[in-house]
C-alpha cells in the first residue's frame, strides 16, 4: 500500500496479502502504553469495517488509528477480494478516481452544510458511584436500553479508481452517537474518511438518512456529522470522564461487523487510563492516538465512533481500536476509546467554527494527488538532488495537480513558500484552504524545479 490522497497522515494497515481485503482485522503492528497492562507485542488495529458496495467486490479502505464494538458469529465464506485499491481522497488509497465524480467530489448535492456558530454542549458529572467497580448487578442490556435509540449505524459511499481507469464505489461501515435532537452526531473520523456520501440509518426510524459533515480532526480521529432533515431525536448523556478509573465497570455499544439491526453490547471494565497507541502510517513513519481509555468489554471492526458508557447509562468514552493477537480477528477484548471529555472539546470547537491545523471546518480543498514519503532510494532512482518532500504515486485526472502539469514520480517540495518536507505536511497545508481558493504549489521532477498557482477543488471527507 503506497499514499494517500493529499497527504493526510492517516494511519492504516500495511500487512495485508494479496488476495485478502484491506480490512480492520488486519492490524499494524503497535504498543499502548500508559497505566494497566502493556500491550507491547500485540497488534493495534482501526475498527471499522469495510462493506463493499452493492454490485461492487471492492472493499473500502480505511485508516488505522484503531476500534470496536463486539460479537459473536462472524459471517462464514471468504473475503471480498481486494480489487483496485480504494481512494480515500484525502487519506488513504494510492490509485486514482476517473470520470463519473469529474472536477470535485462533494459529500450531498448540497455540498457541506453551512457553518453557524453554536452554544457549546457541556459534560454532565459521572452519576452512580464513584467508581462503579467491583461486582454489579447491573445488566449490561439495562444500561444499554436508555443509548441505544441514540446509537446510530454510519455508512460511508468511497469512491474507488483503478490504475485501468476504471471506476467503481464501495462502502464502509461504523457508528455514531446522536449529541442533538436536531441530528448533530459524533463518530470516528476515519468512519467517514474519504466518504462521497454518507448515509445514517436511525434506530426506531425507516429509511437512511443523508449526513454531511460539519467538521473533523482527523489526527484526533474526531468527526462531527450532520443528519439532514430530522428532528425530535433521541441524544445521548456525554459525561465529563475526568473521573474514570480502573476497574470502573463499562458497557460497549456498536454496529459490530458493519452488520446494522439492533446494536450489539457487551461489557466490561476500564483497564487502563491515559494509554497511548502507536501506528504506522500509509505515507511512511508512525502515529499516536494518546491519552486513551483501554477497556476488555469485547469488540469488533464497525464498532468504531459508538459509546463506551458507565452504569448510569452515560459516555464515557468513543470506541475508536483494539489490539489484536492474531491476523483476521473479528472480536477483541483489548480496546480503546477517545475519553468523552476529550471528544466533546473537540466537537465544541467544530460547533464554534474554531478551524486550526488540526481541526478543519466544512469543506476542504482538494488537489488531487496520491503520496508518500520521499525516501533517500527514491531520490536516487529519480536523480533528484533532494532530501524530503511528498512524492507523488497518483494524480487524479481533471484535477488541479493534472491541470497544472503535475505528475507522477514528481516531489511536493513547498506550498505558498513553506516547505513540505513530508507526506504528512502536504495535507494541512492543503486542507486549510477552502475549494475555490487558490495556493501555489512548487514541485520538483527530472525536468527541474516547477511552480505553478492552482484553484482548489472540492475533496471528499478527509
Amino acid at each position: 500500500m503506497g499514499g494517500y490522497m493529499d497527504g493526510i497522515g492517516h494511519d492504516r494497515p500495511e500487512d495485508e496479502q494479496p488476495g485478502e481485503s484491506p480490512r480492520d482485522d488486519q492490524p499494524d503492528h503497535g504498543r499502548a502504553e500508559g497505566s494497566g497492562d502493556d500491550t507491547t507485542g500485540q497488534m493495534i488495529w482501526s475498527v471499522f469495517p469495510p462493506v463493499p458496495a452493492e454490485g461492487s467486490d471492492r472493499p473500502a479502505e480505511p485508516w488505522p488509528p484503531p476500534e470496536t464494538t463486539a460479537l459473536v458469529n462472524p459471517p462464514e465464506g471468504p473475503p471480498p477480494r481486494r480489487g483496485r485499491v480504494v481512494l480515500a481522497a484525502v487519506l488513504a488509497a494510492l490509485v486514482l478516481v476517473t470520470g463519473g465524480i469529474g472536477i470535485g467530489w462533494v459529500l450531498s448535492s448540497n455540498g457541506t452544510s453551512s457553518i453557524t456558530t453554536e452554544a457549546p454542549l457541556s459534560p454532565a458529572p459521572q452519576t452512580g458511584s464513584s467508581s462503579d467497580s467491583g461486582s454489579s448487578n447491573v445488566d449490561p442490556k439495562v444500561v444499554a436500553s436508555k443509548v441505544t435509540p441514540a446509537v446510530v449505524d454510519v455508512r460511508s459511499v468511497i469512491g474507488a479508481f483503478g490504475s485501468d481507469g476504471g471506476q467503481s464505489s464501495s462502502q464502509a461501515a461504523g457508528t455514531g452517537m446522536v449529541l442533538t435532537s436536531s441530528g448533530q452526531v459524533l463518530t470516528n473520523n476515519h468512519v467517514i474518511a474519504g466518504a462521497t456520501s454518507i448515509s445514517v440509518t436511525i434506530q426506531g426510524r425507516s429509511g437512511d438518512f443523508k449526513a454531511i459533515v460539519i467538521g473533523a480532526d482527523p489526527v484526533d480521529d474526531v468527526a462531527l456529522l450532520q443528519i439532514q432533515g430530522v428532528s425530535g431525536l433521541s441524544t445521548v448523556t456525554l459525561a465529563d470522564s475526568s473521573g474514570l478509573k480502573v476497574g470502573q465497570q463499562v458497557v460497549a455499544i456498536g454496529n459490530a461487523l458493519g452488520q446494522g439491526g439492533d446494536p450489539t453490547v457487551t461489557s466490561g471494565t476500564i483497564t487502563g487510563l491515559g494509554r497511548t497507541i502507536t501506528l504506522r502510517k500509509s505515507t511512511g513513519g508512525v502515529g499516536r492516538l494518546s491519552n486513551l481509555i483501554q477497556a476488555d468489554a469485547p469488540i469488533s471492526p464497525g464498532d468504531s465512533g459508538g459509546p463506551l458508557v458507565n452504569q448510569s447509562s452515560q459516555v464515557v468514552g468513543v470506541i475508536t481500536a483494539a489490539a489484536t493477537s492474531r491476523p483476521r480477528q473479528r472480536v477483541s477484548d483489548v480496546g480503546y476509546a477517545i475519553p468523552s471529555s476529550v471528544a466533546l472539546d473537540i466537537v465544541n470547537r467544530i460547533r464554534a467554527g474554531d478551524a486550526g491545523s488540526d481541526i478543519y471546518i466544512g469543506q476542504t480543498g482538494f488537489l488531487g494527488v496520491g503520496v508518500r514519503n520521499l525516501e533517500p532510494a527514491d531520490a536516487d532512482r529519480l536523480g533528484l538532488d533532494i532530501s524530503s518532500g511528498a512524492l507523488i504515486i497518483e494524480v487524479i485526472d481533471g484535477m488541479p495537480a493534472a491541470r497544472a502539469g503535475i505528475t507522477t514520480e514528481a516531489v511536493i517540495t513547498a506550498i505558498d513558500g513553506k516547505k513540505i518536507a513530508s507526506a504528512d505536511e502536504l495535507g494541512p497545508n492543503i486542507y486549510s484552504h477552502k475549494p475555490g481558493e487558490r495556493i501555489n504549489v512548487t514541485w520538483v521532477d527530472k525536468n527541474g524545479s516547477h511552480s505553478a498557482t492552482v484553484t482548489l477543488a472540492v475533496g471528499p471527507a478527509i
